[in-house]
Parts: structure tokens; sequence; C-alpha cells
């Protein structure tokens, strides 16, 4: 019995080890982005196109309230917090969509969820650490080759 179990795993892993390393990085940037996208979306107003706000520059005035009064984090002015957060959520999760600069840009994301977690919604560490361990594994494998940063640097000699 014991034998046929080691069988049945091993198949299972050489089964695993064919889906491609590529299409895991992408289903993590676009599982990882999308929860940052969306919370951008929510910050900002105008410039629709494709059911999306485009205008980074235009944060709404309940964004700058909530960094005000709900948010408050230490260090930086409630405006400021306001402006950065939503700038880096926005640029941010469009580069890792696009696997630019992935490696840094979800480093950026891993840093907006400890603060998140710290200081925003400390009792919310169940999804936190979902983020935290995409963002991780984007880290450590980088975009994969269906990305920018593949396509970039096949061209870059050695």
């Amino acid at each position: 019995m014991i034998k046929k179990i080691g069988v049945f795993t091993n198949s299972l892993n050489r089964l695993f080890l064919i889906f491609p390393e590529s299409i895991i990085a992408l289903i993590s940037r676009l599982a990882v982005a999308s929860v940052f996208w969306r919370s951008t979306q929510t910050k900002i107003s105008g410039g629709e196109l494709f059911g999306q706000n485009w205008k980074f520059w235009s944060v709404n005035e309940s964004t700058v309230f909530l960094f005000q009064y709900e948010y408050s984090l230490p260090l930086l002015p409630y405006k400021m917090a306001a402006y950065l957060a939503t700038f880096s959520e926005y640029f941010l999760s469009l580069a890792v969509v696009l696997g630019f600069a992935t490696r840094l840009s979800a480093l950026g994301l891993l840093i907006m969820t400890a603060v998140i977690q710290v200081f925003v919604y400390p009792e919310s560490w169940s999804v936190h650490i979902l983020w935290a361990a995409i963002l991780v594994y984007l880290i450590k494998h980088g975009g994969g080759k269906i990305s920018l940063d593949h396509l970039l640097n096949k061209n870059i000699p050695a």
C-alpha cells in the first residue's frame, strides 16, 4: 500500500512539473495586482476608459478623509500619505501586471502590505499574508517568460 502511494505521489509530482512556471508567474502577477488596482480605483476619479479610472492624480476627497481620520499613519502628513498610497497602488500594480521591474514593484507592494498590516488593518493578517506570499514569490522568481522583464532582458548581452 505504501509503495502504491509513493508511485501515485511521484506520478503527481511529474505531472505538476509539466505546468509552466511562466503561467504560475502570470497568474500570480494578475491576482495580486488586481487587489491593489481595485483599491486605487476607489481612491481616484476621472479619465474613465474601459470602465476604469485613469486620472491617478485626481485623488478623491473621501480618500484624503480616510487618511486623515481612519488610517492615521505615523510620520507622514495625511494628504501626502493619501497621494503616496494612491500613486504607489496605481503604478506598482500596473508594473506588476505588465511584468515590468517585477521584483522591485512586488517589493514596493510588499512594503505597502506591511504598512497596511501594521498601521491600518492589523486584524486582517489572514488576507495580508496571502498577498505577501504571492509578492515574495514574485520577488524571488520574477515576472516569468510572459513579461516585459523577460522581453527586455532577452535583448541585453550577458
